[in-house]
């Protein structure tokens, strides 16, 4: 293999869901349906176009060009204002500068391209040759016109990668009988995460563009804020995207379902630094002009993923800083919201087709996989394909990614085809992967770190799905949405800063329209300084492990995953778990995990390891056994600390709260003594001894839930919350063991 890329002389190497919800339910005002596929230019530089995947697309009708005064007419109408952040580096701009000849064809290369750029904004001062590129064409025997406008970056820098070359692109749909717009598409993230669109815009303002910082992906403003992202309408604003909602996942529901701007939604997004042949990209020596102060700026990146304890809050949320405005148009609201106001030129693509490629080698991507032998994942393409090349460039309704979007035109224009496709095929068809990523954190309500919530997360993540090479990003705080998944096993991994990686295995099945990761849809993350790692194998086991979950006291199941007898997860130290498995009969085993149980220091990094899981009767009766001593041993603490150490009576019902504690105690010792001898029943074969003492168990717990009511009054809060969660994963572990096929 040739040690060079073709033609680059190279070498190659926030808004939480309750807030969301909240503002959904006063307003009413969003269709439901299913989710889109595909979209504009992404963050990992992809040349797939909506429909690729699965080899079709819609049957609508041909297009032909607009006479050349008409498009440019429809061009300087509808001409957008673009909002950049203030801490963008990469401005739209002309790639014909940067062009060269090689073997016969016209290309850009990602180095002269990159750095070119940066040696005339230095010289200038003020961002070199603002334009944006433009495209028409029209329906064959309909009203239905659509002018593309097209902006060309040197580079994206993103969280979840980087690239040479970036190209994004706004639709905008129009009546040429009325002449009024029907609809705006401004490009996302990647065929994963639906594009940013508006049904029936107001025909006479001037279309906005807020660009994302570093990765420029596109959402739209149409309300009374002009540089500011509103997901859903409330308090009188419009929402800027009128995008089908999530109707399969319950926590879920009603979150329309597209990018958006996530900074602007208060969610922090920290970035990367880019490195090529393993140093940060600014120092390689064909890029003289770009230094480290070329990227985006410090106070947004960490210099990796995994280098944080804990994820960033301190980083600066979305800030106006330029906008660009058509140079024939003035714009009032732009010269009052934006601190500089650049005006560009605006181009034909026509006369860019002469490009036959956009190159550049790859650039590294962190990616970590948190299997019992961790791996590093980078495999990302990172050039872009010139647009005329492009579906979507003859057929725009090929980027129409909402479902109800796509019906409505459907429905209005013969030409735009109602059969079901990418754009409303994810509610019918099988390839959509959902889920809300959240993070985990001590609970109030259980004894100090022995006990876990579930909250909304503090930034925002990506996902990796190992059969496609582009990583998700998260939106919305913290929804993720993988489409194109095909049916069979694949596994997700989610990623981000400060945060221990998650990993599952999951099954896209052809009966499921879609298919939800996590736990009931959710993926809770912990921070790294949290983290523990546990680990599963049955290389040394008498049993064949195909499913692993963990389940914390108060915060209920976090994990659950379909596994090849090998697993691990990181859980937070502050929560106690149980951890269960599951052999290939479906056999249930468990095992209790207290990463730092009281009296220890704390401070313990080696992994957690079940090195011998095994199923059946005895093993769950061994957790019942250790869960009650657990239990013992801390309300046996917690009566020496309340200095009264005085017996009462079994039943504790005289002698106040204290002597209620003591009997408690031995309610529980009771408990661990009768699933002590129903383990040892079963290790010794004996299935009638072993249901015996297994009732026996079922007896002690429910003796130990009436001291339990006693003791309540003399126990510290939060133990006596635990001992009665505990009771219920005991009693539910005695059931799975008097059902268990296996001692």
């Amino acid at each position: 293999m040739s040690d060079r890329t073709a033609g680059s002389g190279r070498p190659e190497s926030g808004v939480g869901r309750r807030t969301v919800l909240g503002a959904l339910a006063g307003t009413g005002s969003v269709a439901v349906a299913g989710c889109g596929s595909d979209s504009g230019s992404d963050p990992a530089g992809s040349d797939s176009e909506p429909g690729s995947d699965s080899g079709s697309s819609p049957d609508d009708a041909e297009t032909g060009g607009l006479d050349p005064e008409a498009v440019e007419e429809l061009a300087v109408r509808f001409a957008p204002t673009l909002y950049f952040d203030t801490a963008e580096p990469w401005f739209p701009t002309d790639p014909r500068p940067y062009a060269t000849e090689e073997d016969g064809e016209t290309v850009v290369d990602g180095f002269d391209a990159f750095d070119g750029y940066h040696e005339r904004y230095d010289e200038a001062g003020e961002p070199p040759n603002p334009t944006v590129f433009y495209n028409g064409v029209r329906y064959e025997e309909s009203p239905l016109a659509v002018v593309q406008f097209w902006l060309y970056s040197a580079f994206d820098q993103f969280t979840a990668n980087f690239h040479w070359h970036d190209w994004e692109v706004l639709h905008v749909f129009v009546d040429l009988d009325t002449g009024d717009p029907q609809l705006y598409v401004a490009s996302s993230h990647s065929r994963s995460v639906p594009n940013n669109e508006f049904l029936d815009p107001d025909p006479d303002a001037v279309p906005r563009i807020l660009s994302e910082l570093g990765s420029h992906s596109s959402t739209l403003s149409v309300n009374e804020i002009p540089d500011r992202f509103q997901r859903v309408g409330e308090e009188g604003l419009l929402a800027d995207i009128t995008n089908t909602t999530i109707d399969t996942v319950e926590d879920l529901l009603g979150v329309p379902l597209a990018y958006g701007l996530p900074r602007d939604e208060g969610m922090r997004l920290p970035f990367v630094v880019p490195e090529y042949e393993g140093a940060p990209i600014y120092d390689h020596p064909d890029l003289p002009s770009v230094t480290a102060e070329s990227l985006v700026d410090d106070a947004l990146t960490v210099r990796s993923l995994d280098a944080l304890e804990s994820p960033p809050t301190d980083l600066p949320l979305r800030e106006t800083g330029i906008a660009f405005r058509h140079a024939d148009r003035e714009d009032a609201v732009a010269d009052e919201t934006a601190g500089e106001v650049i005006t560009y030129d605006l181009v034909e693509t026509a006369e860019l087709e002469g490009i036959s490629a956009f190159t550049g080698p790859q650039l590294s991507f962190e990616f970590a996989v948190p299997e019992a032998v961790e791996d590093a994942v980078a495999g990302h393409i990172t050039t872009t394909g010139v647009p005329w090349d492009q579906p979507r460039y003859e057929n725009p309704a090929v980027d129409v990614t909402a479902g109800n979007h796509r019906s409505e035109l459907a429905d209005r224009y013969d030409a735009v085809a109602a059969e079901e496709s990418f754009g409303d095929a994810v509610s019918e068809e099988i390839d959509a992967v959902v889920a809300r990523v959240t993070r985990t954190t001590e609970s109030d309500e259980a004894p100090d770190g022995e006990g876990l919530t579930t909250t909304d997360a503090v930034t925002e993540s990506f996902v990796l799905i190992e059969s496609d090479p582009e990583a998700v990003p998260t939106f919305a705080g913290g929804v993720a949405v993988a489409n194109g998944v095909p049916e069979g096993d694949h596994r997700l991994t989610v990623n981000g800063a400060g945060q221990a990686p998650h990993s599952e295995k999951l099954t896209v099945a052809a009966d499921e329209p879609v298919t939800v990761a996590g736990v009931d849809g959710e993926i809770p993350l912990t921070a790294r300084e949290n983290a523990r790692k546990l680990e599963l194998s049955d290389a040394d086991s008498d049993v064949d492990v195909t499913r692993s979950a963990v389940e914390d006291d108060f915060a209920g199941r976090l994990y659950d995953s379909a596994i090849d007898g090998s697993d691990a997860v990181y859980v937070h130290a502050g929560g106690a778990y149980t951890a269960e498995v599951r052999d290939a009969d479906d056999e249930v085993g468990a095992y209790r995990i207290n990463p730092d149980p009281p009296g220890s220091d704390g401070g313990g990094k080696e992994p957690i390891r079940i090195e011998r899981p095994e199923t059946g009767a005895a093993p769950l009766a061994g957790y019942v056994a250790d869960v009650a001593e657990e239990t013992r041993a801390a309300v046996a603490a917690a009566a020496a600390d309340s200095g009264d150490d005085t017996d009462g009576d079994e039943g504790g019902s005289s002698g106040g709260p204290s002597n209620a504690v003591n009997g408690l105690e031995r309610a529980l010792a009771a408990a661990v003594d009768a699933a002590e001898r129903a383990e040892e029943r079963a290790r010794a074969g004996d299935g009638e001894g072993t249901e015996r003492q297994l009732a026996n168990v079922l007896d002690r717990i429910a003796r130990i839930e009436e001291r339990l009511a006693a003791a309540r009054e003399g126990l510290p809060p939060g133990l006596a919350n635990a001992t009665g969660k505990r009771v219920e994963q005991a009693t539910r572990r005695v059931e799975q063991a008097r059902n268990a096929g296996e001692l």
